[in-house]
């Protein structure tokens, strides 16, 4: 029996929000170092669910906005700069489906995309303790930000794509 139109939006909308909070409660899990110059957020690895189904990035920006609005340092300004960000780098990865047919190949767009963009938290970062943009202070902590990024997303997207064998995220 195939799906109707409302429970297919209904699912959808329901995946988003248990992503949204699993997002939220896998950043509480390691709180003391999910947030900062060192961001090492387990939950990221829910940023490659986009590679699997566009879909369901507005479950992961959900998830990024809920916990940097009550739970940040940065306040406010961490939930435009850290959503901006990861609208943008999830954005950049759901595009890059209608050219890169492979899923291993949009998983490493997804990794390059979300550790390059970092730079914006690291100019959040920056304004935020009132130093300037381009100085030695900014580059050593985009550098970290960089690093950090690419080491958890790099650690996950082995553990992601074996979790979509089991899960297929594309039904959604």
């Amino acid at each position: 029996m195939e799906k109707s139109v409302s429970q297919s939006k209904t699912t959808v909308l329901v995946v988003n929000g248990l992503i949204a909070a699993l997002y939220v409660v896998l950043t509480l899990v390691v709180a003391p170092i999910a947030q900062g110059p060192i961001q090492f957020r387990v939950s990221e690895s829910l940023n490659h669910l986009v590679v699997f189904n566009k879909k369901l990035l507005w479950g992961v920006l959900l998830g990024v906005l809920t916990f940097n609005l009550f739970f940040s340092e940065g306040g406010m300004m961490d939930v435009l700069f850290g959503g901006g960000q990861t609208l943008l780098a999830l954005s950049i990865t759901a595009i890059s489906a209608r050219w890169i047919k492979s899923e291993k190949k949009r998983m490493v767009v997804n990794i390059i995309a979300f550790s390059v963009s970092m730079v914006l938290i690291a100019i959040m970062i920056s304004i935020l303790s009132k130093q300037p943009i381009g100085s030695n202070f900014f580059w050593g902590i985009y550098g970290s930000l960089f690093l950090s990024e690419l080491i958890i997303m790099s650690i996950s997207a082995p553990i992601m794509f074996g979790i979509n064998r089991m899960v297929h995220f594309e039904k959604f």
